[in-house]
């Protein structure tokens, strides 16, 4: 059985200081393009997702892959060139078939918020290109981070509705 605590301790421990942001992501607003966010949001999930066994190598092991069915970002801060990113991840609910996530992006030296991504994510048999169940083992990992993900805040952006803000009036 999985320790929840050292689990969920290993997930918050991941190393993300390769990541930067690369001159091609540059957009003529001399900021990171928006689609960049989603591209470094899902190479920052690869790290998580493989501790979870849910990776390339479950992948390979059971033919079982995984796809994303939702996701919503929010930019809060302008990234720039070369720029230092590091990511926190939240596991928000679980079960057999899906899990649900939240991401946040932040400078890697300062630690401000720069962005948010929220994601549904289901798994799939890649024979079939049906929805399956998540191997035994990966269970098993979701409801050990689970356990403790879910004693944390919930972010303020989780869930937000998109939209055109007005007051009243």
């Amino acid at each position: 059985m999985t320790d929840p605590v050292a689990f969920a301790a290993a997930i918050d421990a991941i190393d993300y200081s390769e990541f930067r942001v690369l001159p091609e992501y540059i957009d003529a607003n001399g900021h990171m393009n928006v689609g960049y966010y989603g591209v470094i949001f899902d190479r920052s999930l690869d790290l998580p997702v493989a501790r979870l066994g849910a990776g390339w190598d479950m992948m390979r092991r059971t033919n079982k892959s995984s796809f994303t069915l939702e996701s919503h970002l929010t930019f809060q801060r302008e990234i720039m060139e070369g720029q230092p990113l590091t990511f926190t991840l939240q596991l928000i609910d679980w079960d057999a078939k899906r899990y649900h996530v939240f991401l946040t992006m932040r400078h890697g030296s300062e630690g401000w918020v720069a962005a948010t991504a929220e994601l549904i994510v289901m798994c799939i048999d890649m024979a079939t290109r049906r929805p399956t169940t998540w191997p035994d083992d990966v269970q098993e990992k979701l409801a050990a981070l689970h356990q403790v993900h879910r004693e944390r805040p919930m972010p303020a952006e989780l869930g937000r509705i998109i939209g055109i803000r007005r007051k009243a009036g």
